[in-house]
């Protein structure tokens, strides 16, 4: 994500134990996931790219990723060589309790999308973060190596 200079590994992920989104160990803060069971970026549908926003230590991956704006780019290198370039449409915030399933993880459009998570909004000690930040973005590009 150049407008934020973040460059960072990807690992592979799936759901936790409760069926939800799994996330990177908090032990290595500057690791994205990428969650296995859906496609993977660049592909059709829409592709899902996880990351902490901060942990007890300090800061992670995403801190600023409510920062980001309409028309940044975010380039994610494939294991095939290929770099797939997605532009942001959109960057919300949402409260855990009120999270929107069908906006975030479907896509209407058939075209590739990505969507990339964090947490966000109040922090509570014993309850953690009580919103979710989600980027929005759509495939405009794809480079080869």
């Amino acid at each position: 994500m150049p407008a934020l200079t973040i460059e960072a590994p990807v690992v592979a992920f799936g759901l936790d134990p409760g069926g939800r989104l799994a996330t990177p160990q908090v032990d290595n803060p500057r690791l994205v996931g990428w969650y296995k069971d859906g496609p993977t970026p660049g592909e059709a549908g829409t592709s899902l790219l996880v990351g902490h926003r901060d942990t007890r230590t300090g800061p992670a991956v995403f801190l600023n990723l409510n920062a980001l704006d309409p028309g940044d780019v975010i380039n994610v290198a494939r294991e095939d060589r290929r770099t797939a370039v997605f532009t942001v449409d959109a960057v919300r915030t949402y409260k855990k309790d009120a999270f929107p399933d069908g906006e975030v993880y479907g896509n209407k459009t058939g075209r590739p999308e990505l969507r990339v998570l964090t947490c966000g909004g109040d922090f509570n000690k014993k309850t953690g973060y009580g919103s979710n930040v989600v980027v929005f973005a759509h495939l405009t590009d794809v480079k080869y190596a």
